[in-house]
């Protein structure tokens, strides 16, 4: 008999309205919400990257005409700066914590994002252990070019889960130095004296838009974030010690921005116009990387791509209320 959900994530590109969704959600079920986004994680990345914490606040009337205000718990936002790395084996290790202390509590941990990567580790459970930096190979390393670096890369793992990695020197050394550690007798070792990794029975719920709508909330978003300040973060982030190439990581906000901001694109009319278009195509990849993942074994119930907000969250109550699970 397989056993009760312990595990739900809501998944989805960008612009479709996961985090109101998530919130209505986790208000009715009375769950935390823990975020599976790679940039919300950073403190001072905002409007960049879409945090939009006042959602996270329900309003209700009262009988007497009254307002009262509940704050729904979330977790991994504004966790840490960008002086570190934060990386999906640092997720994986963060919702692993997050999942016992709510299993603890008899609640059913709620994952809410679109970092694809994020997600899938927890759903279909990433093989990781901690990796310390290998000073001997780092030195052999240095001496090869980027094309030879991305050879020992794929001939070590040649099902690389993010090509992107194959375009920056310092992922691909680390991605090298990961993958010999994890062939390695050492690595066996380590492996004995980790803490047993939770069991998981994850229900997904996948939330998409027609393509036309989509676009369309893409663009008036990001008129949005550029009227209430986007540029100014990211100039801000600048001024702050923040190079133009740890910003350029950040992602597509980010990366324009910074580059209007160096004068590569003249005008703000020009940035933001490719800046749209770039997320229209990122949306369009975070919806390829879900279906690769229903290709490769994992369920997702799509809800009907309506835009009407009462109707995405009956479709989701029903899917969750199909597996058993019921409000506390």
């Amino acid at each position: 008999m397989q056993s009760p959900v312990n595990c739900v994530v809501l998944l989805g590109p960008t612009a479709v309205g996961k985090t109101s969704l998530a919130v209505s959600l986790a208000d009715y079920f009375d769950w935390d919400i823990i975020s599976a986004d790679c940039r919300q994680v950073y403190k001072g990345l905002d409007l960049g990257s879409g945090k939009d914490l006042d959602e996270y606040v329900v309003e209700k009337k009262n009988p007497d005409g009254s307002i009262t205000k509940k704050s729904i718990p979330y977790h991994l936002i504004d966790v840490t700066t960008l002086d570190t790395e934060y990386n999906v084996f640092n997720f994986q290790s963060d919702f692993y914590e997050l999942f016992r202390d709510i299993n603890s509590r008899n609640k059913i941990a709620f994952v809410c994002g679109g970092t694809g990567m994020y997600v899938d580790s927890i759903i279909r459970g990433y093989d990781f252990v901690p990796v310390e930096e290998n000073k001997e190979l780092r030195k052999e390393l240095s001496e090869k070019s980027l094309e030879e670096l991305d050879s020992i890369l794929l001939k070590l793992k040649p099902n690389l889960h993010n090509k992107s990695d194959l375009l920056i020197r310092e992922r691909v050394v680390r991605a090298i130095e990961i993958e010999t550690f994890m062939k390695s007798p050492e690595c066996e070792e380590l492996r004995k004296k980790l803490p047993k990794r939770p069991d998981l029975n994850v229900l997904v719920i996948g939330t998409t838009l027609e393509r036309p709508v989509l676009r369309n909330n893409i663009l008036i978003r990001l008129n949005e974030r550029i009227r209430n300040g986007m540029i100014d973060e990211v100039k801000k982030l600048h001024d702050e010690g923040y190079s133009w190439e740890r910003l350029d990581k950040l992602g597509l906000e980010y990366r324009y921005i910074s580059d209007y901001l160096q004068k590569k694109i003249p005008t703000e009319e020009q940035m933001t116009s490719s800046l749209y278009h770039a997320i229209c195509q990122f949306a369009k990849r975070q919806e390829t990387w879900f279906r690769g993942m229903e290709k490769k074994g994992v369920t997702i119930h799509w809800l009907p791509e309506v835009t009407d907000k009462e109707t995405r969250f009956s479709n989701a109550l029903e899917i969750l209320k199909n597996s058993g699970i019921q409000k506390s």
